[in-house]
């Protein structure tokens, strides 16, 4: 079943904050590769197998393109942005592990290669590794954090998985653990760049907040294109967030606008896990009935909006025309 959703990706690109970044993203890259080096062979087999997937190192380029905004001129923002991505990459590596994933950014998981024990143990890895960068930079401001963002991701995590299949999660329930989860390691890489700059508090917090509800405009999106996304573009099976009985925003909606029978359905697919062959195509129709995806988008643009007036602070700059597109391009992606 085909969904149409309003998208308006045509003129929708980050070729400006790619751009403006590249210098730096070199930099950083080169930094993961070298931080990915281990005499146990299978660390970096694993660890490169996701790193060298195809991401758009979105997180990192952020933590880069704050640092230009506010002014700074040292190497550190170099290491914090890699720091950002290894935390990123342990989060996915373990992520896939708990949610028992076949695929990661259109390849196989590497759990599915290497297996459960080593996905958590080297995603550990990655996680000790930024640790390491962090300190090395030496910008206490810093290491609090983006270690505190580190402790609440983790929660976010248990909140997810005590969520997990529970149709009577409210919306706002939903919020906080993407709040946790994915906006808080947006927020923390968007405001280490100014913290470097020693910029002032106003401006530290405006960064920071552009960074949080970026991040939830992103997982709403990605919560809508688990219904109506192409599998190609997606890098992983529409459906998954379905099949692996995920309450995300998409089925809060219907589930609460449903009718009795329709409340029965998510029930025995989502919190029973009895799943039939035609389920998801009824899920989509559901959804697509109670305008729950269409909703969804909205709220990732009012998000998007809350980021893009976060920039205002700041004076006219490529840099912050770059920050504006990247909000659009964040809410109008395909994949």
């Amino acid at each position: 079943m085909a969904v149409v959703l309003p998208f308006n990706q045509a003129d929708a690109t980050i070729d400006r904050l790619v751009g403006l970044a590249a210098a730096d993203m070199q930099r950083v890259n080169a930094a993961i590769l070298a931080r990915t080096g281990s005499e146990v062979t299978m660390i970096p087999e694993v660890a490169n197998h996701l790193i060298s997937s195809g991401g758009k190192r979105l997180r990192p380029m952020l933590t880069v393109a704050m640092a230009q905004l506010t002014g700074y001129s040292g190497e550190g923002h170099i290491k914090l942005a890699a720091a950002v991505e290894f935390m990123h990459t342990a989060t996915l590596l373990h992520d896939d592990v708990v949610d028992e994933s076949e695929m990661r950014r259109g390849r196989q998981a590497a759990r599915m290669l290497w297996g459960n024990e080593a996905s958590v143990l080297v995603g550990d890895f990655l996680l000790g590794q930024a640790f390491k960068m962090m300190v090395e930079v030496g910008s206490l401001r810093a290491l609090e954090i983006l270690s505190s963002a580190a402790a609440i991701i983790a929660e976010g995590e248990v909140m997810q998985l005590a969520a997990a299949k529970n149709t009577a999660t409210t919306e706002d329930e939903y919020l906080a653990v993407i709040r946790a989860k994915t906006a808080e390691l947006f927020g923390a890489a968007c405001e280490v760049g100014p913290v470097l700059s020693n910029r002032p508090k106003a401006e530290t917090a405006a960064c920071r907040s552009f960074g949080m509800n970026l991040g939830i405009a992103f997982q709403l999106v990605d919560d809508v294109l688990d219904y109506g996304g192409k599998a190609a573009k997606l890098g992983k099976n529409v459906g998954d967030d379905f099949r692996e009985g995920k309450i995300t925003l998409p089925v809060v909606l219907s589930f609460r606008r449903g009718s009795e029978s329709e409340r029965a359905f998510w029930t025995r697919t989502l919190e029973q896990g009895e799943v039939a062959d035609a389920d998801l195509e009824t899920a989509i129709g559901l959804m697509t009935k109670h305008r729950a995806l269409e909703d969804t988008i909205k709220r990732a643009h009012h998000y998007g909006a809350i980021a893009r007036d976060a920039l205002a602070l700041f004076p006219e700059s490529p840099m912050k025309q770059a920050l504006e597109e990247a909000v659009e391009f964040c809410t109008a992606r395909t994949h």
